[in-house]
């Protein structure tokens, strides 16, 4: 391959590295959402995720327990949204801004008191490429698609997976029901509490996820602020995607390639100020979200409590 064409095979590969955590943290949003529950808490969850997914990894020296302890502690925001807003009936944008805050201050809290004050931040091995073997060997695209880390291939089988669980079984078509109209769903027999419960367990466990994932593939370490607006802009992605898995991968693609790009310009050494550089990512969602609101339909039910009791909208 000429110069030209190894650059271009080395951007795709960042961007499969980068949509990462666009995917986790979208896709969790999508299953609340699917099911009336409105997420908002998705910086804090992935940032007290980085902080804990790393500090288990330093503590016990294994990854594997660091990305355990960030999705349980990412399963357990989820379940405090899910008892607060569907047993408690309390507003779900209040909630969610309260537990947003709640994690920012958690994940400092407990990178300090775990590690300190220190000039020198400790450091973790990060996630190692798994090339899988026969297909890594496909010219280009073995390079761009089939040697990575197991949560670039875990990302793309979970989409696949949400799409057929969504649109393929009954289940799935319960839970859509239960977003859409959950009188009806609950006069079927559907029990709506405990749907929501659990979508929003796994959906904040897949937050927890994607936090995690910056401090061992990425940096090595944690720092404050290190998810960067990642979770806000998983909101705007999931309504760009219609709510829909595969659309939102796609999605989580064009804002990939829109970070790794203000990144490849910087380094570049182009002029361009880098403070200018931040703001591509939040500049696409503003654009993107001016054409998507047009045609895209949230669940009906969004955002909003159900009374089982009284059979009436709460």
């Amino acid at each position: 391959m000429g110069q030209f064409e190894v650059q271009i095979v080395n951007f795709a590969r960042l961007v499969m590295l980068a949509l990462v955590p666009y995917v986790l943290a979208s896709q969790g949003t999508m299953l609340g959402g699917r099911t009336g529950l409105f997420n908002v808490a998705q910086e804090g969850i992935m940032l007290v995720g980085a902080s804990v997914g790393f500090l288990g990894a330093y503590l016990y020296d294994s990854l594997f327990y660091g990305l355990l302890l960030a999705m349980l502690v990412g399963g357990l925001f989820g379940l405090a949204l899910a008892y607060f807003t569907t047993t408690l009936k309390m507003n779900q944008f209040v909630i969610g801004l309260a537990l947003f805050f709640f994690g920012v201050g958690l994940s400092t809290l407990f990178y300090k008191f775990v590690v300190g004050v220190t000039l020198q931040p400790p450091l973790i091995p990060t996630l190692q490429n798994v090339p899988i073997p026969g297909l890594s060997q496909i010219p280009v695209l073995g390079d761009i698609f089939f040697t990575q880390n197991w949560l670039v291939y875990f990302a793309v089988l979970l989409s696949l997976f949400l799409y057929y669980l969504l649109y393929q079984t009954s289940f799935g078509l319960e839970l859509r029901a239960v977003g859409e109209n959950p009188k009806a769903a609950d006069s079927l027999g559907v029990n709506v509490s405990r749907m929501r419960y659990g979508t929003a367990i796994v959906g904040g466990m897949l937050m927890g996820l994607a936090g995690a994932y910056l401090p061992m593939v990425y940096t090595g370490t944690f720092t404050e602020g290190m998810v960067q607006g990642r979770g806000w802009i998983a909101i705007a992605l999931t309504f760009f995607g219609g709510w829909s898995p595969h659309l939102i991968f796609l999605g989580s693609l064009f804002f990939a390639g829109v970070e790794v790009l203000a990144l490849r310009v910087q380094i570049g050494g182009f002029g361009i100020p880098y403070q200018f550089l931040l703001t591509l990512p939040y500049i696409a969602t503003i654009f993107v979200m001016m054409f998507a609101f047009r045609w895209v339909r949230a669940p009906a039910f969004l955002g909003q409590n159900y009374d089982r009791e009284k059979r009436t909208l709460a």
